[in-house]
């Protein structure tokens, strides 16, 4: 039993690697998507949506994987903005966090996507514990 506990151990290790790692290895780009119900939001270039953590502090994220955070919200980092996506190139910035992944911020709030959003459809992080939510540009 204890063999298959370090085994299984091992593969959710790997998964939520894979997971992370899958997230920000590709540079994506920076959009504007809207839905009725809630409005513009920010998505990257494949239509998903992104999401804030109300507990970060501006410029520094308090999602991590020692509290198995980034296997639910995993970071996003894009290298461009679509500049005819009205969005302010000053509002959005990188910051270094704490475990050295880059991650892309927008006026400050460091952004994340939802392990539940499958297509650029999904919305399913919004509102989660009232702390996730899309990120209005």
């Amino acid at each position: 039993m204890r063999n298959f506990n370090s085994f299984f151990n091992l593969l959710l290790t790997i998964a939520a690697s894979t997971l992370l790692f899958a997230s920000i290895s590709a540079a994506a780009t920076l959009t504007v998507k809207s839905k009725d119900g809630i409005g513009n939001y920010l998505a990257d270039d494949k239509g998903m949506a992104l999401y804030l953590f109300k507990k970060d502090a501006p410029n520094k994220s308090v999602c991590g994987a020692a509290n198995s955070c980034l296997e639910k919200w995993p970071v996003f980092f894009a290298e461009s903005v679509d500049p005819n996506a009205g969005i302010a190139l000053t509002d959005v910035g990188t910051i270094t966090r704490d475990d050295g992944l880059k991650q892309t911020t927008f006026k400050g709030q460091p952004l994340y996507y939802f392990f539940k959003d499958k297509d650029g459809e999904d919305v399913y992080g919004q509102g989660v514990n009232n702390v996730w939510y899309v990120v209005a540009p």
